[in-house]
């Protein structure tokens, strides 16, 4: 599989340089908003002019130095002082590892716990990002734990393509934590994940289904259009409002389906990510969608 394989040659250098060089640059800013929060606050209001709000996302992850976790933690809290200072509509997403998870799971707890405080004094809400599959039972906890002084201020990413997502679902319902519902994006082994395209679309629509059951303000991450027709379907079978939940697409990916549903009333919100360290993140957009590739691989040769 074309992801697969992107994935597997990420670290590579030669792959990183090629990526990191102009011509990668120039593709990665259709991803990414920029390298500082003035890039990013920018994009979010031209957004919310355009009817959508905003998850914005600091670069960055595996960080193993306390004083690099708590800096990345007091860039989230200067975001939302300048998102609330501008009245922008934006919210936070948060990699757990960008908090020092890997240092210590008190030490990520600690700082995302500064965040979300700020982002519940401000009204807005704080959503954990999920990495690779080492981090769910840790990333599935923190945000249980965060939820319990913070109720209603605290989301959290799952994949569909894990086996155990629908347990962690169910808990997740239980907690009344708001569910961002995504494919997944990372090389993950046979005996932990769905492989097949087809399978993972099977797992993601059989979860839809269950946050919309459960009245859970699903946040629907996809920019498949089968599957964004299957959830307004849905929607509407089980009489739920436009209001009751949100798709969520990233910046720079289907530009063309995020206006036609504001269009037809429905609530969408676009994840913005900047900062300095996009590497990581631009290679997962580009295994995501062989149209990226090509995108990718025309710029690189000046077409």
């Amino acid at each position: 599989m074309l992801r697969n394989l992107i994935l597997g040659i990420t670290n590579r250098a030669f792959v990183r340089r090629l990526a990191t060089g102009r011509a990668g640059r120039r593709v990665a800013r259709r991803f990414v908003a920029g390298e500082d929060i003035e890039d990013a606050l920018k994009v979010v209001k031209i957004l919310n002019e355009r009817g959508m709000t905003a998850s914005l996302d600091y670069l960055g992850e595996n960080v193993r130095d306390a004083s690099a976790a708590q800096a990345a933690a007091d860039v989230y809290r200067s975001a939302i002082e300048r998102i609330e200072a501008a009245g922008l509509q934006a919210n936070l997403s948060v990699k757990l590892t960008q908090m020092g998870l890997d240092l210590d799971p008190e030490v990520a707890l600690g700082n995302a716990a500064v965040v979300a405080a700020r982002a519940a004094e401000a009204g807005t809400t704080l959503t954990l990002d999920m990495e690779d599959h080492r981090y769910t039972d840790l990333t599935v906890d923190t945000c249980l734990r965060l939820a319990h002084p913070y109720p209603g201020h605290i989301g959290v990413a799952v994949q569909a393509y894990l086996y155990r997502t629908p347990a962690d679902v169910e808990r997740l319902i239980e907690g009344r934590v708001q569910v961002r519902l995504c494919k997944g994006a990372y090389r993950e082994p046979r005996k932990s994940a769905y492989r097949h395209k087809a399978e993972v679309d099977r797992a993601f629509a059989t979860l839809l289904v269950r946050l919309l059951e459960a009245g859970a303000y699903p946040r629907i991450g996809t920019h498949d259009d089968r599957l964004v027709d299957f959830a307004r379907e849905q929607a509407a079978k089980l009489g739920h409002a436009r209001q009751t939940f949100e798709f969520q697409m990233l910046y720079g990916v289907r530009r063309d389906l995020q206006e036609q549903l504001v269009r037809d009333g429905y609530q969408v919100r676009v994840y913005v990510p900047f900062g300095g360290e996009w590497y990581p993140y631009f290679m997962r957009r580009i295994a995501e969608r062989p149209a990226n590739v090509k995108f990718f691989l025309r710029q690189l040769v000046g077409r």
